[in-house]
């Protein structure tokens, strides 16, 4: 009886430990869940001002009770295994009855937390089962029933949260309306002829308008070879004066005035104002300008930059009136706009002068416009040039030659020169009755033979009419390709003579060796051409520095513009310095070429030259060194510029070639010279060693022959008059 009641007492004991176990820590977890679910939609909004109070009763499920026996039993001191059974057997037998009783009263709704944000739960098997945080315990997560005491289901109205509506059709995008697309219609109203000076507005860097420094260069250059063509024509010895004055920091402004024959008054607009326009384009002959481009885009920059017109004042004669024009270029439809039209006093018989204000920038050195005049002297010594620096200095360039260069004449086009299409425009528009008197009047070389024989391989009758030749234009084409034609004349192109080319440059370089040549004349694609080249070497015996070109580049430099392989030497370097590399200056009709050298065919022909069989010093595909500059000019009708804005020539096989002969001839004239020093400084040396040495010979002959002074000194003199004998310099 003992045991039983200690049995009882014991399992009593653990039943009551489990239960408050069980209950507490589902009360804990139930508090913590309501809570939550009282708060959640108070964050969305939606809870109301006075929610109804419940008291939640909570009862443990099986797995509860169980795990709280096994506590109990844990802390009764560790009975034995049989009591802690039977005490298990009890509490779970317990909560049973005690479920049966509860089913009598009145009907209890239980009610499923629901936590906004989380994963929707899983349905559970029994209808009073609460979803479990996944945060909660594991015990608490194998089953706990929050059951309402007090709540009846009638009085108990909560559901699910609402669904997030979805709206039918999503809301428009705020911001611009999409494009829409074009039509054949809406694109042909579009369409429009562009103006070749609205063209080059937006690509002036095809012109030469870079950057600011190189569009003053390019400005002063245009000016100046149009008053020099100008002056040329007209049998005038050019006297031109050139002024740069700084307007503000950024600001310049060029003024070019020449005394050439002037221009008409009619004239005037169209020659400052329009693109293209000009009487050089259409002549086959020797000219600094070519296609009618330059100083009238140099307006249209101005323009652009300052807003500023181009101002001229032209004379053709004394008895002439002066007049005055404002004018400035009408991109949209290539014309000048004229502002103003006077006449004004000028005190200057005849000539032109312009005026252009333009952004720019103002530097000395390599590739200025110091830098170009001094160069321009070289090429022209027949122009006397008058220099007024932005910083106050006045350079004067005076003519060394007192003669005006031979007129070029004007040719007809050779026929190795004709290309396929432009062989058929001109049958199409020739004025000539037959074929054969088309090939005699409208080419140059082309004799009656010549053309009865390229009329024959053509299968073409000589008296059939220039429009139905046109019908087979390529059989006329190839028969004048393998025909044999005379070289065409060269009276269309003036070298400057290797005489005036040195000339010239003796007054820029100072140096001790000059050599120069002319080679004959010849042609490329129908094109007559002459090279010709210059050297000077060396420092003159008094040591003087002379003028030579500025150096040192800038930042404004394209990636094609620096000097390659080291380029030139500039003002203030050491001439004397072996390591230096060669100057090299370039020219296209009198013109100095001054950006892109290493895209030039004379540049490529002097790195390609082996320098070293002519003494002196060259390293693997660059220019020679030593103190040296060099000098090549091209004189043709049509020169091959690789760009608009005339800067390089093109490489063509026969320019390649009469430049490399042209170079070689003066290479070794050079080679001569080096050689013949070299001998004299040896020779020299030789003798201030025997000369050192026949004061000594002479003291002892005296010695030894018993000689007095007077004969000693005839002796010595008698040495001295052999030694120079035996070595002649």
């Amino acid at each position: 009886m003992a045991q039983k009641k200690t049995v009882k007492k014991t399992a009593k004991a653990a039943k009551s430990t489990a239960k408050s176990t069980a209950e507490s820590t589902a009360e804990s977890t139930a508090k913590t869940k309501a809570k939550k679910a009282t708060v959640a939609p108070a964050k969305t909004g939606k809870a109301s001002k006075t929610a109804p109070k419940m008291a939640a009763k909570v009862v443990p499920t099986k797995a509860a009770k169980a795990a709280g026996a096994k506590a109990a039993a844990k802390a009764a001191g560790g009975k034995s295994a049989a009591k802690a059974k039977t005490a298990k057997a009890a509490a779970a037998k317990a909560p049973a009855k005690k479920g049966k009783a509860r089913k009598k009263t009145a009907p209890k709704a239980s009610i499923t937390v629901y936590i906004p944000g989380a994963q929707a739960p899983a349905p559970a098997a029994n209808a009073n089962a609460a979803a479990v945080p996944a945060d909660a315990s594991p015990e608490a997560a194998e089953g706990l029933d929050i059951e309402l005491a007090d709540t009846t289901a009638d009085e108990l109205d909560l559901a699910a949260p609402p669904a997030p509506a979805v709206p039918d059709k999503a809301p428009p995008r705020r911001g611009r309306k999409p494009a829409a697309y074009a039509t054949a219609e809406s694109m042909a109203k579009a369409q429009r002829s562009i103006s070749v000076s609205e063209f080059f507005a937006k690509n002036r860097h095809l012109l030469g308008f870079d950057n600011p420094r190189k569009a003053l260069l390019t400005t002063v250059k245009e000016a100046v070879d149009n008053a020099l063509d100008a002056c040329e024509e007209a049998g005038i010895l050019p006297v031109v004066q050139i002024e740069i004055r700084e307007v503000s920091e950024t600001h310049f402004e060029v003024s070019v005035q020449d005394n050439g024959p002037g221009i008409v008054r009619k004239q005037i607009p169209s020659i400052f104002g329009q693109l293209l326009y000009g009487s050089k384009f259409h002549r086959l002959r020797m000219s600094r300008g070519q296609q009618g481009i330059g100083i009238s885009a140099a307006g249209m920059y101005g323009l652009l930059t300052t807003g500023r017109p181009v101002r001229i004042t032209s004379r053709t004669g004394a008895r002439s009136a002066a007049h005055y024009y404002e004018l400035q270029i009408d991109t949209r439809q290539n014309r000048p706009d004229v502002i103003t039209e006077t006449t004004v006093d000028w005190d200057v018989p005849h000539g032109t002068r312009v005026t252009i204000e333009l952004e720019a920038r103002y530097q000395k050195g390599r590739q200025s416009v110091d830098d170009y005049l001094q160069q321009t002297a070289v090429a022209n010594p027949h122009v006397t040039l008058i220099y007024r620096a932005p910083d106050g200095r006045e350079d004067r360039y005076n003519a060394t030659v007192t003669e005006v260069p031979e007129q070029p004449g004007e040719i007809k086009p050779h026929p190795y020169g004709v290309e396929l299409g432009v062989l058929l425009k001109m049958l199409q528009e020739t004025k000539a009755k037959t074929a054969e008197q088309f090939l005699t009047e409208e080419f140059s070389r082309v004799s009656p033979r010549v053309a009865k024989e390229i009329l024959a391989a053509a299968k073409i009758a000589p008296s059939t009419r220039p429009r139905k030749a046109a019908e087979t234009p390529r059989a006329l084409y190839e028969a004048i390709q393998n025909t044999k034609i005379m070289a065409p004349l060269t009276n269309c192109v003036v070298p400057i003579g290797e005489d005036k080319l040195i000339a010239g440059l003796q007054q820029v370089v100072p140096a001790e060796f000059y050599s120069g040549t002319t080679r004959p004349p010849s042609v490329y694609r129908g094109n007559p051409f002459i090279i010709e080249a210059a050297i000077a070497y060396g420092r003159p015996e008094n040591g003087g520095n002379g003028e030579g070109n500025g150096g040192g580049g800038n930042g404004d430099e394209g990636p094609g513009d620096a000097e390659p392989h080291g380029g030139s030497r500039g003002k203030g370097e050491n001439d004397n310095d072996a390591s230096s590399l060669a100057k090299v200056i370039r020219f296209a009709n009198r013109v100095p070429l001054q950006y892109q050298q290493g895209a030039c065919a004379i540049t490529r022909s002097i790195v390609d030259l082996n320098w070293r069989s002519y003494g002196l010093g060259q390293g693997r595909g660059s220019l020679p060194s030593g103190p040296l500059t060099i000098v090549v000019h091209m004189a043709s009708v049509w020169v091959p510029f690789t760009s608009e804005s005339k800067e390089a020539v093109a490489s063509y096989p026969e320019i390649l070639k009469e430049i490399r002969l042209a170079l070689q001839d003066c290479g070794r004239k050079l080679g001569s010279h080096l050689r013949r020093t070299a001998r004299m400084k040896q020779e020299l040396k030789k003798r201030s060693y025997i000369e050192k040495y026949i004061p000594a010979i002479g003291e002892a002959l005296r010695d030894i022959l018993s000689l007095n002074a007077p004969q000693v000194d005839q002796l010595c003199a008698d040495l001295k008059d052999s030694l120079e004998r035996s070595r002649k310099l």
